[in-house]
């Protein structure tokens, strides 16, 4: 077993933002812009996900997704172990695919 599952933390922001209006698609847009200044990536249209070594640095992602959350909207923000995460099976168009793997940067944040 490998303590570094359970402390390697992956956040999820699942989101439902409002487009009908221009205004709308703008605050959506901006709210991707921000999650990916600060390291999400896209799983898929309204899933986001990041990596993060540990809790705290995964509590620091969430407040600051918190911090500019739309007014308008629902926002999911969950955060499971990296044990978790790889039990997860992925698939498109029925074929399994990989995960995205653990970044090998060093994290400093």
């Amino acid at each position: 077993m490998r303590l570094n599952e359970y402390r390697i933390m992956w956040v999820l922001v699942l989101f439902d933002l409002p487009t009908e209006s221009k205004k709308e698609r703008k605050v959506a847009s901006e709210f991707r812009k921000k999650m990916l200044k600060d390291g999400f990536t896209m799983f898929q249209f309204s899933i986001y996900l990041r990596h993060s070594s540990s809790k705290e640095n995964a509590e620091v992602h969430i407040k600051r997704v918190k911090s500019f959350l739309p007014e308008k909207g629902h926002v999911g923000i969950m955060c499971i172990t990296d044990k978790q995460f790889g039990m997860m099976e992925i698939f498109y168009n029925q074929e399994r695919k990989t995960k995205a793997t653990n970044p090998e940067q060093l994290e400093l944040f």
